[in-house]
């Protein structure tokens, strides 16, 4: 009887092993490499083919293990299923569980990752709020809590009361915007134009015969309308706190402002009309 290989060719098993030798690797290190249990690699090693799962995953684990030793893949699956084939019968099933190879450098999805990165973060800012919070104490209550009629007039209650002032005329009106003895505005608006009141104005008043044509803001909010329709005002404060406490705030000052004839007589209004008791 003659033999179908020469004798000195090397089966599946024998070039496995002098590969893996050949590079200076133990079994337990290609075992890392490939993911394959040891005993499957040892099986290989010895054509121990009763103690390896079915030929498909027995030949998936033959390749694995080729290409992390250097050897060519395809070559060794095509000697193995020629092997196995002499040696077990057609109708050979081991009941071992299959054991699928994974590649090597299989890492955890992105998504998981990313998504507990983000539950971390969230913990940590938790964290950080109530420890702030706990330091923080009763005495931390912000301003904006205070009571606005205990604070003088001219004094900023909390973050709505801050931020420009600004006037913006609904439809064309006269306004009148001065600063002690300095006139910082005296002119008509027209509709959709606007005015900031200098932030280094000390006690700004306003004077208009026309407040329902105005919407004054003081930073993101708007302030309470500043007199009644059709009623000419004067000395209206326009400091921030004040305008937020609406028309009941102390003005400034109260001496009326004429208005000029040439505007009175545009806009409707009585020229040099007086400020209403």
């Amino acid at each position: 009887m003659v033999d179908d290989e020469p004798m000195d060719v090397d089966n599946v098993g024998q070039r496995l092993r002098k590969a893996r030798e050949a590079k200076g690797l133990s079994i337990e290190e290609v075992a890392s490499t490939t993911r394959i249990p040891t005993r499957h690699l040892l099986s290989l090693e010895q054509s121990e083919w009763s103690n390896l799962p079915a030929s498909t995953y027995s030949v998936g684990f033959a390749k694995n293990y080729a290409t992390a030793v250097g050897l060519d893949k395809v070559e060794i699956a095509e000697r193995l299923r020629a092997e196995m084939g002499n040696v077990l019968p057609a109708h050979y099933t081991n009941t071992t569980e299959p054991f699928e190879p994974v590649e090597g450098n299989r890492s955890m999805p992105k998504g998981i990752v990313f998504g507990a990165l983000a539950a971390l973060v969230l913990i940590a800012l938790t964290l950080t709020w109530l420890s702030n919070r706990e330091l923080g104490g009763d005495d931390a209550a912000p301003v904006a809590e205070m009571d606005n009629a205990m604070l003088p007039p001219g004094s900023l209650a909390g973050p709505i009361a801050q931020g420009p002032v600004v006037i913006t005329a609904n439809e064309p009106v006269w306004i009148e915007v001065r600063d002690g003895a300095t006139i910082l505005r005296q002119a008509e608006l027209a509709a959709g134009q606007s005015f900031e009141v200098p932030a280094s104005a000390a006690r700004p008043v306003l004077t208009t015969g026309k407040p329902e044509a105005l919407r004054i803001s003081v930073g993101t909010g708007d302030a309470p309308a500043v007199g009644p329709a059709g009623t000419r005002v004067s000395g209206v404060s326009l400091l921030a706190a004040d305008l937020m406490r609406g028309p009941s705030a102390p003005a400034a000052a109260a001496t009326a402002v004429p208005v000029p004839d040439s505007l009175a007589m545009n806009l409707g209004e009585p020229a040099n009309a007086a400020t209403p008791e």
